[in-house]
């Protein structure tokens, strides 16, 4: 059995700054576009806003069977029974968020170095979105992308699912999993789409395409 089979080669992650869509209607067209994971990022909601956000979404993603998880707040994630988790290098650490989750909750760890993607799997970590890889123009980033070279050194350094991060679009994807991503996490390939379904199903074609490759 698949040791990360939950964790999915594409994630969505939905922002309704840059398009007409909302979480709910963008999680829909991910989903059924092929995004096998769907984590819902919004920083200027506030709780109780997230939490019906997250419920409207959740339903979207259990539908498709299809795991949720909230960027940042584990008390949301709490109250809407999310699938897990996405934690910033500030956010509450790994071993706090899986105490309150729980042991089969997904949780991720950001990190942009071989050091900190280390750091993480041995917190305990689910899966690792490493980046930026591209630049990207999602937010502003102090540091330099990491480039193919530092997503296969971060790659090469532990045993838990890399998702890299930051630029990734249909045309790079395939470079990426080369590197030895296990998968893709992207926000503009998606929700900056005038369609956001055929972009999804896009990269997916081009994930499935190259992993597909690498296994014959």
């Amino acid at each position: 059995m698949n040791p990360h089979r939950h964790i999915s080669r594409l994630c969505v992650i939905t922002d309704t700054s840059r398009t007409r869509f909302g979480h709910g209607q963008l999680a829909r067209l991910a989903c059924a576009g092929g995004a096998g994971m769907i984590q819902l990022r919004d920083k200027e909601l506030d709780d109780n806003q997230m939490v019906r956000e997250a419920l409207l979404v959740r339903d979207v993603c259990w539908e498709f069977g299809v795991p949720l998880i909230l960027n940042d707040r584990v008390a949301v994630a709490q109250e809407s029974r999310a699938d897990g988790v996405h934690l910033g290098r500030t956010d509450l650490a790994v071993p706090d968020a899986r105490a309150r989750l729980g042991k089969d909750a997904i949780i991720g760890a950001s990190a942009g170095s071989v050091e900190e993607a280390k750091e993480a799997e041995a917190a305990g970590a689910s899966y690792i979105g490493f980046g930026h890889v591209f630049a990207t123009s999602s937010k502003q980033k102090p540091k330099a992308p990491v480039g193919l070279e530092g997503l296969a050194a971060a790659c090469a350094a532990v045993k838990i699912p890399v998702i890299a991060i930051g630029g990734i679009t249909a045309a790079n994807a395939a470079d990426v999993i080369k590197a030895g991503a296990w998968g893709v996490a992207v926000i503009a390939e998606v929700c900056a789409a005038v369609d956001p379904y055929a972009a999804t199903q896009r990269l997916r074609d081009v994930i499935d395409a190259q992993v597909a490759s690498q296994t014959q």
